[in-house]
């Protein structure tokens, strides 16, 4: 089998198959995974290190690096793929609740540097715990200023 360059979405670049990463491979079907459902532009499959019973990830199968370089289209047909995905985790496992995981970026413990969404079936009193801190986030700037800033930012104005 001819191996084929990976188009990056939106950017008309291709990645050149021996330095792509292993989500890739899994989306175009030449890397290992427990698949549980695919379609034309999203495929979705078991982590290696699940954090609870039926953690999936869901992946969209053009290389994107993160949720910030996600274009609005395949943003929709992600959000699709995760609610049909999250919609199967519930039915087959009956959690009493879900978490529907994305980082970005090494703060936020990104690990994987293309995008994925964690879909984490979750128990009352499971291994996991609250993922909220117990103690709020220090409000050094007044919600006010915070508030008015984001708003001028996606407004495009500052």
């Amino acid at each position: 089998m001819t191996k084929q360059p990976i188009r990056i979405a939106g950017s008309g670049r291709a990645v050149d198959e021996d330095n792509e990463c292993q989500f890739c491979a899994i989306g175009r079907g030449t890397g290992s995974a427990k698949i549980v459902w695919s379609d034309e532009h999203s495929v979705a499959f078991l982590p290696l290190n699940p954090a609870a019973k039926g953690h999936t990830l869901v992946v969209p199968k053009a290389h994107v690096k993160d949720i910030w370089s996600l274009d609005d289209q395949l943003a929709a047909r992600l959000a699709h793929s995760v609610l049909t995905v999250a919609r199967g985790v519930r039915e087959a496992l009956q959690p009493d609740g879900l978490n529907v995981i994305n980082s970005a970026g090494k703060a936020a413990s990104q690990t994987v540097w293309h995008l994925h969404m964690h879909v984490v079936p979750r128990w009352h009193d499971d291994a996991i715990g609250n993922i909220w801190p117990e103690n709020p986030a220090d409000k050094g700037e007044s919600e006010d200023v915070v508030a008015h800033l984001v708003r001028a930012a996606l407004s495009g104005s500052s």
